[in-house]
């Protein structure tokens, strides 16, 4: 990396004094990234919008109710539009809902929101005991639930504008530049570059010491070697520096680095080579100034696994009465597009090795077994699975039924029988199933009927890149990502995206 103990390169704004003692970074210029301000004075304003609405709301229902305020509108109005607000922007605030960390990527954001409405709840509660307040309990819930779901669903929406500004603008980013071997800096940026969405740029490359200035390979950014980090990163006009793999292993030139970016405004992220482990399952137990990193085993069982198997086969059975009056419907275009039966049933491989019968609604024609020897020429996937985008083999209503997924309805029956959950890897065919290896992980779960997969390209992923997110579903699974998961796949179904 290269010593980093030269003062006399650092931005204007961070001179150091005559003595060569640095500022405190408390007296030195900060900037914030430039997209950060305005974007969380907007979710001020809206969250503000999302209480007052809920309030005007707990206002309407308040002539009906029998206690609270209903005889003082002027009190509930300074209570419920100046104070109710104000309390929940500080406790916003204090749970770090607009701290620049957790804004525009990830799950933590909302996580805080719920936390700081939990908490503003408390208060409320609190308030209302002290003072021997009488309240409509009615309008108290409807305001404080009102007002997390309105502080959510436009929270939400200003995430979905971000995202759009990032992924077709190129807007509220930050420029990062890669510290490490070429390998590892490779691999941090096919990292970054799957996620478009969280907003980082790679501007550059900077090789640690020993390692050629010229690689021999097309890189993506340029690569840099033998360069003072800080005029790098001014030149790149770079915002965030991240140290990867084994340039962490460093810790002197790596302290010496955070020294050196205090009060610069410049963003420090060491991206070990542990990959593909999410946050809840890593944690940070500092040991004498040095921060060991432990990892917990997925969590594969206990409360919450339980509730995710109920909730499959309450889902499971809703949806199946739910179309159900659609099946005839469905079956008789299914034979008039080709005689033969309804639904398609092939073995599949499930959680620990089990086979069961996988539900389908027939896409094909009867014959389409035979007729795969001739078109193995024609496989446009580089796994296991065959995929061709114009699979001659499926009719024209199959071919509706595929784009829609209508055709995967069925295996709501697996789901209720347990065989399958709705969210989980896709079920493999056993005699295609090659279970070497890591691939053998995705056996620990369920297979499901979305997944991680689906809401991130479907047959338009690499089956390496199908594997790799299915092995992190195993690796990292929780309730949220599931929720989250079957919000996707919705918007996934609608839009059509991948499918054929």
């Amino acid at each position: 990396m290269g010593e980093l103990d030269s003062f006399e390169i650092l931005p204007d704004h961070a001179v150091v004094p005559p003595n060569g003692v640095p500022r405190s970074g408390w007296q030195r210029t900060k900037r914030a990234a430039r997209w950060h301000r305005p974007y969380a004075a907007i979710l001020v304003l809206l969250d503000v919008c999302g209480v007052a609405f809920s309030s005007f709301i707990a206002e309407t229902n308040l002539a009906n109710a029998d206690v609270g305020f209903k005889d003082e509108p002027g009190l509930f109005g300074v209570i419920a539009y100046l104070a109710l607000p104000a309390v929940w922007l500080l406790v916003l605030w204090g749970h770090g809902a607009y701290d620049r960390r957790y804004l525009g990527t990830g799950t933590d954001e909302f996580k805080r929101v719920v936390r700081a409405s939990w908490t503003v709840v408390a208060i409320v509660a609190f308030a209302a005991f002290a003072f021997k307040i009488q309240l409509s309990r009615f309008s108290v819930g409807s305001a404080l639930i009102g007002g997390l779901v309105f502080v959510l669903v436009l929270r939400y929406i200003a995430r979905r504008s971000l995202v759009f500004a990032r992924t077709k603008f190129h807007l509220a980013t930050h420029r990062m530049l890669l510290i490490g071997t070429l390998q590892e800096a490779l691999e941090v940026h096919s990292a970054i570059a799957r996620d478009p969405a969280s907003g980082l740029v790679p501007v550059g490359i900077h090789l640690i010491e020993g390692y050629a200035p010229q690689p021999t390979k097309i890189t993506p950014v340029p690569v840099h070697a033998g360069r003072d980090i800080l005029s790098l990163v001014r030149e790149l006009n770079a915002d965030t520096i991240a140290v990867c793999g084994s340039a962490s292993a460093e810790p002197v030139e790596l302290r010496r680095l955070a020294w050196q970016l205090e009060g610069t405004g410049i963003d420090l992220a060491v991206a070990p080579q542990l990959t593909d482990i999410a946050g809840p399952r890593v944690h940070i137990r500092p040991i004498e100034g040095i921060p060991l990193l432990y990892v917990e085993e997925p969590k594969l069982s206990g409360v919450a696994w339980l509730f995710k198997n109920i909730l499959d086969r309450i889902l499971a059975l809703l949806g199946l009465l739910i179309v159900l009056p659609f099946f005839p419907f469905i079956a008789l275009a299914i034979r008039m597009s080709d005689p033969g039966p309804i639904f398609f049933r092939q073995p599949r491989i499930g959680r620990e090795g089990k086979m069961f019968r996988v539900w389908k609604l027939r896409t094909m024609y009867v014959d389409a077994e035979e007729r795969l020897a001739t078109l193995h020429d024609q496989n446009e996937s580089d796994g296991l699975l065959f995929k061709m985008k114009n699979d001659p083999r499926v009719f024209r209503v199959g071919r509706w039924l595929r784009a829609s997924s209508i055709d995967e309805l069925p295996q709501l029956i697996n789901v209720l029988m347990g065989e399958m959950s709705l969210v989980g890897p896709r079920p493999l065919p056993a005699e295609d199933g090659d279970f070497l290896g890591d691939v053998r992980r995705r056996l620990l779960v369920r297979p499901g009927i979305t997944g991680l997969w689906q809401v991130s390209g479907r047959s338009e992923l690499s089956w390496d890149d199908a594997v790799r997110l299915d092995l992190y579903y195993v690796d990292n699974w929780s309730l949220v990502l599931d929720l989250h998961t079957m919000w996707r796949t919705i918007w996934v179904v609608v839009f059509r995206k991948g499918a054929y």
